[in-house]
């Protein structure tokens, strides 16, 4: 087949490496550093200790794709882009590709997909959500970190039928499982996303320092049952994911006393990210002006306005992060310092009495 991968990062050069290596026509849009090491070197990809070396062909944007000396007849489409970055890249696609094929997006947060169902139709649009970490160890050479995650793919429209798509990822070498229920694969990846990481980039803490102060914990374990509420209310069931229980989680935070529940938590945390530090600190500290918590926290307190559960914690995190990311405050006034990160939802408790 031949496919695009838009957006082509640590994700998409996972995919687009294990997809080249099975022998697909791959084209990679990247940004113009790792495309010029594609090029000039391969991209190289790690995965329980053994290495893999392919040749996609790299280019730096989508008019390049859609240009080029071939006929720009893709078989398939990934957008891998970060979920901030899919509506400027939707405008550059629409512009070469009106009629597309069938497009599968790969962003982490809730009702991004919508962007491209509006635009394109839900026929066209399948939702994916990737639980294998990847790290770079450099602009080519990309890390799997786990080898127990995977890829689930989910139908946006009833009788879409997506087995063959399913397929091509197996066939590939990516774990992948069909996922009959988009909205309950999107907000159960997002339940997991949100542990430990708007409260970490606020405060400049790694999640296991913040999962080992009480009332940061129980700050945290508000903003799950908030969404755990407001999934409940919407009748979105919480579903597992390739190699992630989001079910043993919601279980536990629903149920467990803290006796039980903090060190299950804090175990959890510790094998999932350890001491490193979660992707709304990363672009926070790159200075890109944008982060996807608005994606997440912010998603999931919308949707509790929407249907009368309230969220102050996540509007909180939500609110507070976003000023940080758009140099609205201090962050100084944030590293370290709990008491004020806990003021901020205390305000926003009382903001939400008052309506």
């Amino acid at each position: 087949m031949k496919i695009l991968i838009y957006g082509a990062g640590a994700v998409g050069g996972y995919l687009g490496a294990r997809l080249a290596q099975h022998g697909h026509t791959l084209t990679l849009v990247t940004r113009e550093i790792t495309a010029e090491a594609i090029n000039n070197g391969g991209l190289f990809l790690t995965e329980d200790g053994e290495t893999i070396r392919t040749q996609p062909v790299a280019l730096t944007s989508i008019t390049q794709a859609f240009t080029g000396i071939e006929p720009a007849n893709y078989d398939l489409i990934v957008m891998t882009m970060k979920s901030y970055d899919l509506h400027s890249a939707l405008d550059h696609l629409v512009a070469f590709c009106p009629e597309p094929p069938p497009i599968i997006a790969i962003q982490n947060g809730i009702g991004v997909e919508q962007q491209l169902v509006k635009q394109y139709g839900a026929e066209r649009i399948i939702a994916g959500s990737l639980t294998t970490p990847i790290s770079k160890e450099t602009t080519n050479r990309l890390i799997v970190e786990r080898v127990d995650r995977g890829l689930g793919l989910a139908p946006t429209q009833a009788g879409q039928n997506i087995k063959k798509w399913v397929s091509l990822f197996e066939v590939a070498g990516i774990p992948t499982e069909y996922v009959a229920d988009y909205r309950s694969m999107k907000w159960s990846k997002a339940l997991l996303n949100i542990v430990g990481n708007a409260s970490s980039a606020i405060l400049n803490r790694s999640p296991g320092a913040i999962y080992k102060i009480d009332p940061l914990f129980e700050l945290e374990i508000r903003m799950l049952r908030e969404a755990i509420d407001v999934m409940d209310k919407m009748k979105i069931k919480v579903i597992d994911l390739p190699g992630s229980p989001a079910t043993k989680l919601a279980t536990a935070v629903k149920r467990a006393p803290k006796l039980i529940l903090k060190p299950f938590l804090t175990q959890m945390v510790a094998k999932g990210r350890g001491d490193k530090m979660p992707s709304f600190h990363i672009d926070l500290m790159a200075g890109k002006g944008q982060t996807e918590v608005i994606y997440h926290n912010g998603a999931i307190a919308r949707a509790g306005e929407k249907v009368g559960i309230p969220t102050p914690v996540n509007i909180a995190l939500t609110s507070v992060l976003l000023k940080l990311t758009q140099n609205e405050v201090d962050w100084r006034d944030y590293d370290g310092n709990a008491k004020r990160l806990l003021q901020d939802v205390h305000h926003a408790e009382k903001a939400m009495k008052r309506k």
